[in-house]
């Protein structure tokens, strides 16, 4: 009995109270093995409306979200994942622990319906046995992490392997997401999924299919691209959802690999005795003019021929300029000095003529009838248009 307890994954489920507020569920898992605790809400639902506390014979069926962390601590254990991909959804608790030791999960239950809280402790015990020494990875395609994690479809992968291998000697060591493992994001449409990493463990020597993946054919089928066609006399799969990526198969004799080397020994983090201590002398003297020609010196005679390149441009460079705009000043004196001195000789031509100006010119001159008005007498020499310009005083508006 102890030999198959021992090759057989066992599990110890200890209710120290009926209480939701304080379960407390024990777990004793070995390390290696891959464990599962799956959260139902049918569970949690009890807890929020017990059965005996029915409202108008409606039972309720809540959304809820689960947190879980490690007692004292903010998130869980290096080993230990949680996933759950809807409110609807049951929650899952899976990892394989790596160490000896005790880990206590609060899982903490909030009804998304009235936002209640109940808490439930989940106690897990590993004790320490020997790992499998042949162990192999599979990857299927078809398959989501929260559609693997139940015992169930577990049951199923596992039987299909088992046959693979030959041997029922056979347990699974750790379900990986693909997701975690580098794999992209699928499309979300019908036929797209993540993918999950299987790996299962034996006392057992692989079969002659696994082997097959070691071949150099094998190798170089699945590096060329090409599809890879199942070996004869190897495909027990018995749900296609559950086939088995040969190009991703992976085989680990753990019989073969090297011992990891001892941890380094703790001392007592106390310094030997070594004598007095003997401090250095000064140091030697350092030459320090090569930093200083490189440092001050290179730049300043850099400064210097820019400041001399830019006054070059900025003020030898300028007489073309001055010359060209002083030629150009000419030109238009010029020009409007002969503008001026013609203008002058047409109004002087115009002042001796002996013709008499025209009667347009004239003061008082009636368009019509061509009479002329005796001019107003006035000492001013501005005629006014308007009489009230004479007396400022004077009414200008008409009367009746």
């Amino acid at each position: 009995m102890a030999g198959c307890g021992s090759r057989l994954f066992f599990l110890t489920v200890c209710v120290a109270t009926l209480l939701g507020a304080n379960a407390e569920i024990k777990f004793t898992i070995p390390v290696g093995r891959f464990f599962t605790y799956e959260l139902l809400r049918e569970t949690f639902q009890n807890d929020f409306e017990p059965l005996s506390k029915l409202y108008d014979g409606r039972l309720y069926d809540d959304p809820m979200t689960f947190k879980c962390n490690q007692q004292s601590f903010p998130d869980l254990p290096e080993w230990l994942r949680f996933t759950q991909r809807h409110p609807l959804d049951n929650g899952f608790l899976y990892g394989t622990p790596t160490s000896p030791g005790k880990s206590i999960i609060e899982i903490f239950a909030i009804n998304k319906r009235s936002y209640k809280t109940t808490k439930e402790i989940l106690v897990i015990k590993i004790t320490a046995e020997k790992l499998m020494p042949y162990q192999a990875e599979v990857f299927i395609k078809l398959r989501e992490i929260e559609k693997v994690l139940p015992s169930s479809v577990q049951g199923e992968i596992k039987q299909d392997l088992q046959k693979l291998w030959d041997t029922e000697n056979l347990e699974i060591v750790n379900i990986t997401n693909a997701l975690d493992r580098g794999g992209r994001v699928p499309l979300p449409l019908a036929g797209h999924f993540e993918g999950v990493y299987v790996k299962v463990g034996s006392e057992h020597y692989f079969s002659d299919c696994l082997l097959r993946v070691l071949t150099v054919q094998h190798q170089r089928q699945c590096s060329a691209g090409s599809k890879v066609k199942i070996p004869g006399g190897c495909n027990f799969c018995s749900i296609p959802s559950n086939c088995i990526s040969w190009c991703r198969t992976q085989l680990f004799d753990l019989t073969k690999q090297e011992p990891e080397p001892p941890p380094p020994a703790v001392g007592s983090g106390i310094l030997e005795d070594g004598g007095d201590f003997d401090p250095p002398e000064s140091p030697p003297s350092r030459d320090f003019f090569p930093d200083y020609m490189v440092t001050v010196i290179v730049p300043l005679i850099l400064a210097i021929v820019l400041c001399l390149m830019l006054a070059y441009i900025m003020f030898g460079r300028r007489e073309g300029v001055v010359k060209r705009n002083a030629r150009t000043n000419q030109i238009q004196l010029y020009h409007h000095q002969t503008i001026h001195e013609n203008t002058e000789e047409l109004r002087n031509m115009a002042g001796n003529r002996s013709v008499p100006p025209p009667l347009s010119t004239l003061p008082m001159f009636n368009s019509r009838t061509g009479d002329r008005g005796a001019p107003l007498q006035s000492d001013s020499p501005r005629i006014p248009l308007i009489m009230a310009q004479h007396d400022p005083y004077s009414d200008t508006l008409p009367r009746k």
